[in-house]
């Protein structure tokens, strides 16, 4: 006896294999959808409730004054977040000049001067301490200093939720592809994979908030427990407040509002252009190799908002560190060389007048002719341009 046949002859089986793995294909290859965009300073949309009830919060607390009663100090730079971010509106950047300072062996590599309170040099005291004696904070002696701007904070949660592993695949740390771009990860002091700050030493939002109100606000929290002032203990009169002085509850709150920042969409054309020409500045943006490094978006992987998941972003980053050339080299951090800089995002670079990582460039021209290092390739034939190509290619960045 013949047993039944369910599956029917192969030949009319292949034709439904064919379409069902053309199904797979063109859903993988669907590209994830742009993030909801805003305007400066605004949620992104698509929060539920609870989660803009606890952007609200994180805002007030954002720009909120501290005192020395409530934790300020003693030694710090600002004594609110929004004062280095607050162009053009709350969480965005400021004029302020973080001042940094580390020494560098290539034997030994970074030291982050840990003994002497570490990399940040916080300018200020408080009255307290400086009634208990305390001096400002000042560059040990033969370290190197720098200076770094206050990053925008913008969307930066959709950088958080993009996965490591879309950042790795972006690296090539031994230029195996031979294109003279060696793009690296950087790395936090533990040596976890780093995404943020100027030398890609911090993994994470929650990270990048906790160090900021550490060093720039020498504010305590469950995070970092500690005060000190050039590496030593204040005296008590110093430090009125009670540690932490910032609970986690008000940590997270903080965390939620700099997370759920929407990321500013792309301008109108700069005046005296047309959207043909900032076209063709984009197309040369490509052409000439910028966008090796400044890769023009990422997208983001699962997450426990749904605004902010499997998100295409607009950066115009690869969030690795590149070498940028001896004359851009100062202090170096966990994972760099004083010469390695994260690539700067594009993203939002029209409402910023201080550019470059310690702002030295005052506008977009001066900012593309320092590029040097890996970089130099594209500054090369940027200048090879025409005077009109050259031109368009700025009305393109004008716009993001």
């Amino acid at each position: 006896m013949t047993p039944p046949t369910f599956l029917g002859p192969r030949s009319a089986l292949v034709p439904w294999l064919l379409i069902g793995a053309l199904v797979v294909v063109l859903a993988c290859s669907h590209p994830a959808p742009d993030a909801a965009t805003g305007e400066p300073g605004t949620p992104i949309a698509g929060l539920s409730p609870a989660e803009l009830g606890r952007f609200k919060a994180g805002e007030a607390l954002f720009n909120s004054v501290f005192t020395p009663e409530q934790g300020l100090g003693p030694a710090f730079n600002e004594n609110q977040c929004s004062a280095c971010h607050t162009s053009p509106a709350s969480g965005g950047v400021g004029g302020e000049r973080i001042l940094k300072a580390t020494r560098y062996d290539p034997a030994t590599g970074c030291d982050l001067l840990v003994a002497q309170g570490g990399e940040n040099v916080r300018r200020k005291v408080t009255r307290p301490a400086a009634a208990s004696g305390i001096p400002r904070e000042s560059v040990p002696e033969g370290a190197t200093p720098g200076h770094f701007t206050a990053p925008s904070l913008y969307g930066i949660g959709l950088v958080d939720a993009v996965p490591q592993a879309e950042i790795d695949a972006l690296a090539d740390p031994d230029d195996q592809d031979g294109d003279g771009i060696s793009g690296r990860v950087g790395r936090t002091p533990e040596g976890r994979p780093g995404r943020f700050g100027r030398k890609a030493d911090v993994a994470t939002v929650a990270d990048f908030v906790a160090s900021a109100l550490h060093l720039e606000m020498g504010l305590t929290t469950s995070r970092h427990p500690a005060d000190e002032v050039q590496g030593a203990p204040p005296p008590p009169a110093a430090d009125p407040g009670r540690d932490p002085e910032l609970d986690d509850a008000s940590m997270a709150l903080l965390v939620s509002y700099v997370r759920f920042l929407a990321p500013p969409g792309r301008g109108a054309p700069p005046p005296g252009w047309t959207a043909q020409s900032v076209k063709r500045g984009e197309q040369i943006f490509g052409a000439i190799g910028c966008k090796r490094c400044h890769v023009p978006s990422l997208t983001t992987g699962p997450d426990s908002a749904p605004a902010l998941a499997r998100k295409r972003i607009a950066l115009y980053s690869d969030l690795l560190l590149h070498d940028m050339g001896p004359g851009l080299a100062d202090v170096c951090g966990p994972g760099a060389a004083p010469s390695e800089i994260r690539t700067e995002a594009l993203m939002g670079i029209r409402y910023r007048d201080l550019l470059m990582h310690d702002a030295r460039a005052s506008n977009l021209r001066q900012a593309v002719e320092l590029h040097d290092g890996e970089a130099r390739p594209a500054r090369d034939a940027f200048r090879a341009l025409s005077a009109a190509q050259q031109a368009e290619l700025i009305a393109f960045l004008k716009t993001l």
